[in-house]
């Protein structure tokens, strides 16, 4: 990694600067980083590893010798930078919903579904925050017991939603703290002191599009568009770690004791399980740690082949940056840096 460029668009906002943690704490030696944001960011100065970076404006010049280009981005600047990078040389780590779900685009979480990479024509997607713990799961699981049906409750940090959302849960919480309460009524957009059933925007189905990528994005990436998947996505007033109540109906029946060791086999998972001491993940512990946790692994009792469990994860993290810097890890480790020729492909 460290003779590689690395360009990190969106530099400055929340799930970049986690990257660049990463990075410093990862790798002894640096690789090239070539920072960028928007415009209003431009001309800031940010340390990495004890050398001062100064970030560039990201334009679709902008990524010539890049040899991977990791964009944290809206969909509008992926679409508009993204092809530019690729046509520079540039793999694309892409950490938004603009090419999860393209056909020729792998939707990759290495410790899963790694070998997606080999396929990649210059772009590859990273999936949504709330998916990556949710098949990180599923995939040990499946592999021995096929799930039919998965029923997934989030519970998701204000992170999610970008720095700002992290700033307006502090100001509103300093504001709340001293209020009467039983005199007032919940403001737009408040999320301290609140529970908000809704993140992205509402669909015909009564859906969002948040619960419609758990479904779409965890099929693509376990390969099984015939498990059945319902979410209800909300928001919480904590500041970072996604959680989820998950409901798994497997072909048979599954005991905890098979289930745990299966989870504890797989790389990436840290299983809590100790019910009398009360030990179980938690956003506040889980937050800066690169596994996903999982705890309270039970039988359903409403399904005699269910099984409950507790999941955590650093969304930043697992959930973005970490993933992003496993896949190109991967892509090193199996020589993909470049996209296969066409007689690749087809022999």
């Amino acid at each position: 990694m460290q003779d590689l460029t690395i360009a990190v668009v969106g530099a400055t906002g929340a799930v970049g600067a986690e990257f660049l943690r990463i990075v410093e704490t990862r790798y002894p030696t640096l690789p090239k980083l070539k920072l960028m944001a928007s415009s209003r960011s431009a001309g800031k100065i940010i340390t990495v590893g004890g050398k001062d970076l100064v970030v560039e404006e990201a334009a679709v010049d902008s990524f010539d010798d890049v040899d991977i280009a990791f964009i944290s981005a809206s969909s509008a600047v992926s679409h508009k930078l993204a092809p530019a990078a690729v046509e520079a040389g540039a793999v694309v780590i892409d950490d938004g919903s603009a090419f999860r779900m393209e056909d020729k685009v792998p939707l990759v979480v290495p410790e899963v579904n790694g070998s997606d990479v080999e396929w990649h024509e210059g772009i590859i997607s990273i999936p949504n925050c709330s998916t990556t713990p949710l098949v990180m799961a599923a995939h040990p699981l499946h592999q021995v017991n096929p799930i039919k049906r998965i029923v997934a409750d989030t519970y998701q940090s204000v992170s999610g939603a970008g720095g700002g959302a992290m700033d307006t849960l502090r100001e509103q919480t300093e504001r709340l703290m001293d209020s009467d309460y039983l005199t007032i009524k919940s403001e737009e957009g408040q999320i301290a002191y609140n529970v908000v059933p809704q993140i992205d925007r509402f669909m015909e189905t009564g859906y969002t599009f948040e619960e419609q990528k758990m479904r779409q994005e965890s099929q693509k990436i376990l390969h099984a568009p015939e498990i059945q998947i319902s979410a209800t996505c909300v928001r919480v007033p904590v500041y970072i770690s996604h959680s989820a109540s998950v409901h798994i109906e497997f072909t048979r029946p599954m005991a905890v004791e098979e289930a745990t060791k299966l989870l504890n086999a797989m790389p990436g998972i840290t299983v809590l399980g100790d019910q009398d001491t009360g030990e179980y993940p938690m956003p506040w512990d889980v937050a800066g740690e690169d596994d996903v946790f999982i705890g309270r692994i039970r039988q359903d009792m409403s399904h005699p082949n269910g099984l409950v469990m507790w999941i955590v994860s650093d969304n930043l993290r697992k959930g973005a940056a970490l993933n992003s810097l496993q896949i190109a890890e991967e892509l090193v480790y199996r020589g993909r840096l470049k996209p296969k020729s066409a007689s690749e492909l087809t022999g």
